[in-house]
């Protein structure tokens, strides 16, 4: 599988030294060289310095072709917008954005994108572990942050 990944960080670090220990295609977009510093000694893919908002550096990073394109940096707005780019203009068939903001991960999962929020998924743990709960799926956990948001904005 060909991946692109944006966001050098830890996850994206971690996803993207998985991913190519076990053969896949991947190339890692970051806008400051350092970053690459997390990823695995045997990370076999590419990396790429730049802004994954802009066309040419996915042109570089070959979206045209990629399987999949995942968006791990700390702003929801550029995940959102990269993977919407990936998904329009270059027809990347499976992208995933983390997003932070629940109400924005369940107005963007309502349009089609699949989103992974990771304040939904982490405070689900967290209530689980207090109260002696078995680990519900990342999707309950998503799905059920997600509802509560879109509540808290229909009271406001």
């Amino acid at each position: 599988m060909k991946v692109i990944i944006l966001g050098c960080g830890r996850v994206g670090a971690t996803v993207a030294s998985k991913m190519s220990r076990e053969g896949h295609d991947v190339t890692i977009i970051d806008l400051s060289a350092d970053a690459f510093r997390r990823l695995s000694r045997d990370f076999a893919g590419k990396t790429l310095v730049g802004n994954g908002i802009d066309e040419d550096t996915l042109r570089k990073a070959d979206a045209e072709h990629a399987d999949a394109f995942v968006a791990v940096t700390n702003g929801d707005n550029r995940n959102i917008m990269s993977v919407e780019l990936a998904k329009v203009r270059f027809k990347v068939p499976k992208v995933v954005a983390r997003i932070y903001d629940p109400i924005r991960a369940s107005a963007y999962a309502e349009m089609g994108i699949d989103t992974l929020c990771t304040t939904c998924i982490g405070s689900g743990v967290v209530r689980d572990m207090l109260l002696g709960n078995e680990f519900s799926s990342v999707v309950e956990y998503c799905r059920s942050g997600m509802e509560a948001a879109a509540e808290e904005v229909g009271r406001g």
